[in-house]
């Protein structure tokens, strides 16, 4: 119970996570008398960071980086107003589309709000679109991040599980794919619903003129997820081929990129990583504290007496993830919550670890867009001036629509696993 009220005043006070769940553990061997465990302690962060499918993270975010540096971001939203700039409501579906293209390069929600922000909001603004309204679609398109590979909530929760990266990350698309074509026909009511006006209509020569200039800029996701999908390289190669391909892109493509860009490119990737992976160290020793005490052995006997089959058990873990995900970020609330549900769904309910996590990361993702954290809208907020609880109230619909899907996936495994 000490070790309980410690971390939540800790958490509340604004200690980082990774600090916070250190301290938890410590405070729990400490109230339990087993100090000898303090020898163990720098072991167990070590090994939360021995696996070769962590040094997919940095490259992902290295890749974030590049492409932003590289002008790539640019053209892929060039070629989503070729395809569908001229619809009614065409910059809504550019905004959609424009962040599903980049989700399967950055892989990160908060990243992806804050460039796509920057970029797409402006136009739909001065295209006669609402500010708020604008703001809120780029935070729910932002959810696409997490889930269309490559993800780094995948990477993360398929080192704690013992899942393969590349599988995790294969089992995103679906539900990726499901969202994007919700997401559109939401636009589509709404845009009829509030007239949004029509975009700029293009020949068919200014058309093909920029896709042609976007198709090198695909190749990237395309390198990244092609490898991984055809077995010829894994995450961790993919995402060092993504880098390359990225640069080179940047570099000789675009022309944006110069090479002495690329050292404080590399430093800020690695701060940024290296918060993560602290991160999951922390969450090393939490989760082997946690073990150490029975934590998930008397969480799975409370369960069992409310949940009497699969189906029951993951809509709960929806109520209890969603709720999490609302006060604490993605990936903190992931390594929080895997190590106590994950062993009850595989053991008592034998649902496969996939379909878990995949549930998992959407509930999660979600709470990104709920009060009274709401990442996502805080993010966009910050980069458009827009109000975040106005933001929930006019993107209402898209909530609901997701929460639909992650029933759907809750209860249909094959949504997740279909690629395994």
């Amino acid at each position: 119970m000490l070790s309980f009220v410690i971390f939540v005043f800790v958490m509340m006070v604004g200690v980082p996570i990774s600090i916070t769940l250190c301290l938890t553990a410590a405070a729990y061997i400490w109230q339990t008398d087993n100090t000898v465990l303090f020898a163990s302690f720098p072991t167990q962060m070590f090994t939360g960071l021995d696996s070769y499918g962590l040094i997919a993270i940095p490259l992902f975010i290295l890749i974030g980086e590049v492409m932003n540096g590289g002008g790539i971001t640019r053209r892929i939203i060039d070629m989503s107003m070729a395809f569908v700039g001229a619809m009614k409501g065409g910059l809504a579906y550019v905004n959609l589309i424009a962040n599903m293209f980049v989700a399967s390069i950055l892989g990160s929600a908060a990243a992806q709000v804050a460039l796509m922000g920057q970029m797409v909001v402006p136009e739909m603004v001065r295209a006669g679109y609402d500010k708020t309204f604008s703001a809120g679609l780029t935070a729910y398109a932002g959810m696409l991040g997490p889930i269309i590979p490559p993800s780094i909530m995948f990477v993360v929760y398929s080192v704690m599980a013992q899942v393969p990266v590349g599988t995790m990350l294969a089992a995103g698309i679906i539900p990726g794919v499901m969202l994007t074509v919700s997401f559109c026909v939401i636009i589509a009511l709404m845009g009829y619903v509030y007239n949004y006006p029509r975009g700029e209509k293009r020949t068919a020569r200014e058309r093909i003129s920029t896709i042609t200039r976007a198709i090198p800029t695909l190749l990237i996701p395309l390198i990244i997820v092609g490898s991984i999908l055809t077995g010829l390289a894994n995450p961790t190669e993919a995402a060092a081929l993504g880098v390359v391909a990225s640069v080179l892109v940047g570099r000789y493509v675009t022309r944006d990129l110069r090479f002495g860009q690329l050292p404080r490119m590399f430093v800020k990737a690695g701060i940024l990583s290296a918060g993560i992976l602290f991160l999951i160290a922390g969450a090393a020793v939490f989760s082997w504290v946690l073990v150490y005490g029975m934590v998930p052995q008397h969480v799975a006997a409370w369960i069992q007496t409310v949940a009497h089959d699969p189906i029951t058990f993951m809509l709960m873990v929806n109520v209890i993830l969603l709720v999490i995900g609302t006060v604490i970020d993605g990936a903190p609330g992931l390594i929080m919550t895997v190590p106590i549900l994950l062993p009850i769904a595989t053991d008592v309910y034998g649902i496969d670890p996939v379909h878990f996590g995949v549930v998992a990361v959407v509930n999660l993702v979600l709470g990104f867009l709920s009060p009274p954290v709401g990442l996502n809208f805080f993010v966009a907020a910050a980069v458009t001036g827009a109000k975040p609880g106005k933001m929930f109230i006019v993107t209402l619909p898209f909530f609901f629509v997701s929460c639909i899907i992650l029933v759907l996936l809750s209860i249909f495994p094959s949504l997740s696993t279909f690629f395994n």
